[in-house]
C-alpha cells in the first residue's frame, strides 16, 4: 500500500514529456482547424509512437519509431475492417496480443510495450468515427505516427550523440556507486546494477549503432571512456584486498569519465579502442534465446493471450459496451511478464488510479472543452502522464484514465457522461480480475526449476570462458562472444530469481532456499569476467604473463563445475571439493556450500 503513496526517483522526463505531449496535441489542432475534430482525435493513436525507444541513439531509433508508426497504423486498420464483423474482433485482439507481447519482450522494444499496440487495435474495433473509412483512419494513424517521428528525431539537430553521452554518463555513475559500497552490505546490488549499466551502455554503443558506423571521433571517444569504466568495474571486483583509498580513487576517476562524456564535443576526434565488447545479442540471437515456451518472452506472451481470449469472452457475454477496455487492462496487467507481487501491485494502482481517474474525466467532459481548449487539455494530461509514470504508476493511471476517456469521446460531447464513466471503472475492474487469475492458474507447478536450470545455464557458460582463460586468448570473437553470454546469462539469472521471490508463496520458498547460490554464482561470474578484463588490459600494457587458470589446472576446475551443474538440477547438496586450483577456488567453494536440499 505505501507503493500508492510514495514518489519514486526518476530521471528528468520533461524532454521525452514535452514530445509526447505536442505529439498528442498537434493532431487534434490540425483536426479542429480543418473542421474534424474525431478525426484529429485519431491521429492521436498514432501519436503514441512518440512514447517508444526514448533512449536508443538517433540513427536507430529512426528505424525503430517508423517500424512503431507502421504498426499503430496497421493495427488500427485491422481493427476498424473487424468492426464490421464483430465475431473477428476477439480473435483479431488474442493473435495480436500474442504477437506483440512476444515480440517487445524478446527483441526489448522497451516500455510501454505491447500494451499500446493491443490497446490501439481494440480501439480500433469501437472507433467513434463512422463517417471515416478504414483506409482514411489508417493514414490518419499514420499521420500522426509520422509527426511523433519527426519529434524524436529533433534532438538530433541538437545533440547527435545525446543518447550514447547519457547511457556512458549513468554507467559511470553506476561504477562509481559500486566503488563506494565494495566492502559493505550492499555491494552486490551495487555491483549488479553497475555491470547492467555498462552492458545498456555498449548496447547503445555497438548493438545499436550500424556495422559500419560513419568515422565519428564523438562515438570512438565514448566507446573508450566507457572500456576504462569496465576496468574500473573489474578492479573493484578484484579488490577484496584493496585500501578504501583505492576504490575512493576508483569513484573519483568513475565520476570525472561520466563528467567528460556529458561534456564531450561532437567533433572530439578519438582512435578506437583496441578492443570493443559485443554489447547485447542480436535479432536472431534474441530469437534463438526466446523461441522456446520456457522463455519469459514466450510465457508471458501464451498468458497474455489467455487472458485476453477469456476477457473477450466475458466481454461478449455480458454485452459490454466497451469490451476492448476489458482486453486492454489485461493486457496492461500480464505483457511485462511481472511476478505474482508486482502484477498484484500493478492491479491495486491500476484500480485505485482509475478510480480517481474517473473523477477527474468527469470533470473535463462536464467542461467539454473545444478547440485550443480541448488542444491544451490534452497535452497537459499527457504531459503529466510522462513525468509522473516512472515515480508514482497509480499517480500516472489518473491521468491515463482521464485522456483515455477523451479520446473515446472523440471530442464531441456525451450524451450521458456518467454511463461512460461507469463502464470504464467495471471494464477495468474486470480486466483486472481476469488477469490476476490467469496469473495465478499459470504458475509454474514446479517451485524454482527455472531457476535451477539458469543457474546451470550460468555454470556451463562459465565453462567455456574458462577455457579461453587458461588459453591466454580472452579477445578473438569467439572468447568476446562467449564472455558477452556469461554476462548476459548473469542478467538472466538475476531476473529469473526476482521472479521467483515475487511469486506464490511456494516459489518464494524455493527462491530463497537458492537465494544463497544466485549470489554465489553471481560473484563466481563477475570475478571470472573481471580475469578476463584484467588479462585483456595486461596483454595491451605489454605485461601480459601465463594465465590465471593454466591447461593442467583447466580439467580440475571444468570437472568442480560439472559436479555443481549436476547437484544444482538434481537437488542435492551441500558440496566441497577437496582440491581446486587457487584461481576462483574461494568461489566455486562457496557455490558447492550453499546448496541445499529442495524443502518438502
Amino acid at each position: 500500500m505505501g507503493a500508492l503513496f510514495k514518489l519514486r526517483p526518476s530521471p528528468p522526463r520533461w524532454p521525452a514529456a514535452l514530445r509526447a505531449a505536442l505529439s498528442m496535441g498537434l493532431p487534434v489542432a490540425a483536426g479542429w482547424l480543418a473542421g474534424d475534430v474525431p478525426a484529429g482525435m485519431l491521429a492521436t493513436i498514432g501519436a503514441f509512437t512518440a512514447l517508444y525507444a526514448t533512449d536508443r541513439p538517433y540513427q536507430n531509433r529512426a528505424a525503430v519509431v517508423a517500424w512503431i508508426a507502421v504498426a499503430f497504423s496497421l493495427v488500427v486498420s485491422l481493427g476498424a475492417w473487424a468492426q464490421a464483423e464483430p465475431w473477428l474482433v476477439v480473435p483479431l485482439v488474442v493473435m495480436l496480443s500474442i504477437a506483440a507481447t512476444f515480440i517487445c519482450n524478446a527483441f526489448r522494444i522497451g516500455p510501454p510495450g505491447a500494451y499500446m499496440f493491443v490497446l490501439a487495435c481494440a480501439a480500433g474495433t469501437a472507433l467513434p468515427a463512422p463517417h471515416i473509412a478504414v483506409w482514411q483512419i489508417g493514414l490518419l494513424v499514420l499521420a500522426g505516427g509520422a509527426l511523433s517521428w519527426i519529434l524524436h528525431m529533433a534532438g538530433a539537430l541538437f545533440s547527435p550523440r545525446g543518447p550514447e553521452k547519457a547511457a556512458v554518463a549513468n554507467a559511470a555513475k553506476a561504477v562509481a556507486l559500486f566503488a563506494e559500497a565494495t566492502g559493505t552490505a550492499g555491494q552486490d546490488n551495487a555491483r549488479h546494477g553497475a555491470a547492467f549499466a555498462l552492458h545498456e551502455a555498449w548496447a547503445v554503443l555497438v548493438s545499436l549503432q550500424p556495422p559500419k558506423p560513419r568515422p565519428n571521433g564523438a562515438l570512438a571517444r565514448l566507446r573508450d571512456l566507457n572500456r576504462e569504466l569496465h576496468l574500473l568495474f573489474a578492479t573493484c571486483i578484484n579488490a577484496a584486498a584493496q585500501p578504501r583509498e583505492k576504490l575512493d580513487a576508483v569513484a573519483g576517476r568513475a565520476r570525472e569519465i561520466g563528467a567528460a562524456a556529458r561534456s564531450l564535443r561532437a567533433d572530439r576526434e578519438r582512435t578506437e579502442p583496441p578492443q570493443v565488447p559485443l554489447g547485447r545479442p542480436g535479432l536472431k540471437g534474441l530469437l534463438r534465446e526466446n523461441l522456446n515456451l520456457r522463455s519469459p518472452a514466450m510465457r508471458s506472451a501464451l498468458r497474455v493471450g489467455l487472458a485476453v481470449a477469456v476477457s473477450g469472452v466475458v466481454g461478449a457475454a455480458f454485452s459490454l459496451e466497451h469490451a476492448y477496455w476489458v482486453m486492454a487492462s489485461a493486457v496492461l496487467m500480464l505483457h511485462q511478464g511481472l511476478d505474482w507481487v508486482r502484477t498484484l501491485q500493478r492491479g491495486l494502482e491500476r484500480m485505485t488510479g482509475t478510480l480517481v481517474g474517473l473523477c477527474l474525466a468527469a470533470a473535463i467532459l462536464t467542461l467539454h472543452p473545444t478547440g485550443l481548449w480541448l488542444v491544451a487539455t490534452m497535452m497537459l494530461l499527457q504531459y503529466t502522464i510522462e513525468v509522473t509514470v516512472t515515480r508514482n504508476y497509480a499517480l500516472a493511471v489518473v491521468f491515463i484514465t482521464a485522456i483515455a476517456l477523451l479520446i473515446a469521446s472523440g471530442g464531441r460531447p456525451m450524451a450521458d457522461d456518467s454511463h461512460l464513466l461507469w463502464a470504464r471503472g467495471i471494464d477495468t475492474l474486470v480486466g483486472c480480475l481476469i488477469a490476476l487469475i490467469v496469473h495465478a492458474l499459470t504458475a509454474p507447478r514446479s517451485p524454482a526449476a527455472s531457476l535451477r536450470q539458469e543457474i546451470a545455464e550460468t555454470l556451463k557458460v562459465l565453462q567455456d570462458v574458462l577455457r579461453h582463460i587458461a588459453t591466454g586468448q580472452v579477445t578473438t570473437p569467439a572468447a568476446r562472444r562467449a564472455r558477452s553470454t556469461l554476462q548476459h546469462e548473469v542478467f538472466v539469472l538475476v531476473t529469473s530469481t526476482e521472479t521467483e521471490m515475487g511469486g506464490l508463496s511456494r516459489q518464494q520458498d524455493a527462491a530463497e532456499d537458492l537465494w544463497p547460490t544466485v549470489v554465489a554464482t553471481q560473484r563466481l561470474a563477475y570475478r571470472t569476467l573481471a580475469a578476463c578484463w584484467a588479462i585483456e588490459q595486461a596483454a595491451e600494457q605489454g605485461k601480459a604473463g601465463k594465465p590465471p587458470l593454466a591447461q593442467p589446472e583447466l580439467a580440475a576446475t571444468t570437472d568442480a563445475l560439472a559436479q555443481l551443474r549436476t547437484a544444482v538440477l538434481s537437488g542435492r547438496g551441500p558440496l566441497t571439493f577437496n582440491a581446486l586450483p587457487d584461481f576462483l577456488s574461494g568461489e566455486i567453494q562457496n557455490v558447492g556450500k550453499s546448496l541445499v536440499a529442495p524443502t518438502a
